[in-house]
């Protein structure tokens, strides 16, 4: 399989899309060997620590983000300009992700094989 990247720029909890995202991404590390992950916008609040989502119902999937080492998910990167826009930092989040001015990250979208949005 070709070089996959995941980009996840909505809101969590908001929709299925982010837990979506994340199980797309852990089923399909065992076919591919090159898959970056990218966090961006709203996005990037999938990150923030702290999160309880069983006040609204939902299912807290902030776990799975944890696992991106035993699946061998490595490229993880986020949004500098996002995580400022937000008041957040790299201490705010629940794993360590690579930041990436906005250049850097139109670069990787630009060379994304097959881009996969959430």
């Amino acid at each position: 399989m070709s070089q996959l990247t995941y980009l996840f720029r909505s809101a969590p909890h908001s929709s299925s899309a982010g837990r979506e995202g994340v199980d797309a991404l852990l089923a399909a590390s065992a076919y591919c060997e090159d898959i970056s992950v990218i966090f961006s916008g709203d996005g990037v609040y999938q990150l923030l620590q702290g999160q309880q989502p069983s006040e609204i119902l939902s299912k807290d999937y902030a776990p799975m983000l944890k696992l991106f080492d035993l699946y061998d998910i490595e490229q993880v990167y986020v949004c500098q300009t996002s995580l400022e826009l937000r008041g957040l930092a790299q201490a705010d989040l629940v794993i360590d992700a690579e930041r990436l001015d906005s250049e850097a990250l139109s670069t990787k979208l630009h060379k994304a094989g097959k881009l996969l949005s959430f």
